[in-house]
């Protein structure tokens, strides 16, 4: 049994049902974390457990119970008198493999609109997906101690708020459900685009927020926002295996063995966008995946349509102006009219300066000005987007364009 792969892919599942026993963030989370430590001293020794997610949730249960008791020894509250004499009450139940999944229940606590849109994505990354507190500060890029003392006021605030740990009834839904679909895109992307470190790309994230997002639509299917939300994780999830070398080297979409994409969650993909336009005026995920869509139907990267592209980031800025996504604009500008007209829309947005130390500017102006056979000025901003990078993979492939230009200037 692979102990470490069962955190990854189990810690949010099994998490949100210890914390729907237990009734406690803190307690459940340290209960779990004793939990795999004694999975990880005895499995190896006596053989993995039948089930072995219901032997995890049953050991993190008792863990809770012996808190509890130690708390109670120690300061003799009554309010934990109470909780102990509930979990003694109560049998250990007996646990099927197949259990109602709680992470809805989580996800919607973590989004709870009391809380900032800051706290509601670190906790979901540390709650739902198991991130390390570490993790969370660095793709927050906020030093360590600073998350730490966000993720314990934010629990807090939870506990004390009594925020109810359930998804909302109808009438509630509709406030909540932007917050959630935002927290499971970022959790996405950082799954996909991971903000530092030597990874690219983190499947167990990337999986995770998928899953969230077929229940998603499970709980709001006729939202074609939702609908259009797990298309565009799909679709760009398809291109998982295409997207780095066996060096773990960064492959850009114009170069990618398109062969390599999967093909199942391209087609699924394209039929949820298709749905998803067809009910409406279309949203912020919906026109985004309908750009994935359009990239994951080119079988070559020349038979790329950039036009239609470059027309649905026109779109999308009109009800969501963005300078993320002005860049995105620029770049298939650049494609479907040429570098020039491209590199004129990013002058613009380096004037207007809402992109400061965002390396993907200078990266992206580097690449037309590469394209445009400009190679000093692309050797330049090489240089600037290198200052800025944070993840490896992405370093390197930098590095690399650099040297290209060097090469081609001298």
């Amino acid at each position: 049994m692979d102990i470490e792969r069962l955190y990854h892919e189990e810690w949010g599942r099994i998490l949100a049902i210890v914390i729907r026993l237990v009734g406690s963030f803190e307690l459940a989370e340290e209960a779990v974390q004793e939990a795999f430590t004694v999975a990880l001293e005895r499995w190896p020794r006596d053989g993995a457990p039948e089930n072995p997610r219901a032997w995890l949730i049953t050991t993190a249960r008792n863990k809770a119970v012996d808190h509890v008791r130690r708390k109670v020894r120690l300061e003799a509250k009554r309010e934990e008198l109470e909780r102990l004499a509930a979990f003694q009450e109560q049998a250990v139940p007996e646990i099927p493999e197949i259990m109602p999944d709680e992470r809805l229940s989580l996800i919607f606590t973590c989004c709870h609109p009391a809380l900032s849109q800051e706290s509601q994505v670190a906790l979901t990354l540390r709650t739902l997906c198991g991130l390390s507190t570490e993790e969370i500060a660095k793709a927050f890029l906020v030093p360590l101690p600073t998350m730490a003392q966000r993720l314990v006021r934010t629990k807090e605030k939870i506990r004390t708020a009594q925020i109810p740990y359930r998804i909302p009834d109808k009438f509630d839904l509709p406030e909540r459900q932007d917050a959630v679909m935002l927290v499971v895109y970022l959790v996405f992307n950082e799954g996909y685009s991971a903000s530092s470190g030597d990874s690219l790309v983190r499947r167990e994230l990337c999986r995770e927020a998928i899953h969230l997002g077929r229940m998603l639509l499970e709980l709001m299917p006729e939202n074609p926002e939702v609908r259009g939300l797990l298309a565009l994780m799909l679709l760009h999830d398809s291109r998982r295996n295409a997207r780095t070398s066996p060096a773990n080297e960064l492959i850009t979409l114009e170069e990618q063995d398109r062969s390599l994409w999967q093909q199942e969650e391209i087609r699924e993909g394209v039929a949820l966008v298709e749905m998803a336009l067809r009910a409406g005026v279309p949203g912020v995920y919906s026109l985004q995946a309908a750009i994935a869509a359009l990239h994951a139907q080119a079988a070559r990267a020349a038979d790329t349509d950039w036009q239609q592209i470059a027309g649905l980031y026109e779109l999308l800025l009109a009800i969501q102006p963005s300078p993320v996504i002005e860049l995105n604009h620029a770049a298939a500008v650049a494609m479907a009219s040429g570098p020039e007209a491209g590199l004129r829309l990013l002058d613009q947005l380096q004037v207007a300066g809402e992109l400061e130390g965002y390396y993907l500017l200078p990266a992206a102006r580097a690449d037309l000005l590469r394209r445009a056979g400009r190679w000093a000025e692309a050797a330049a901003a090489y240089r600037s987007a290198l200052l800025l990078v944070k993840s490896g993979p992405e370093r390197k492939f930098l590095e690399r364009r650099l040297a290209e230009v060097g090469k081609n200037s001298q």
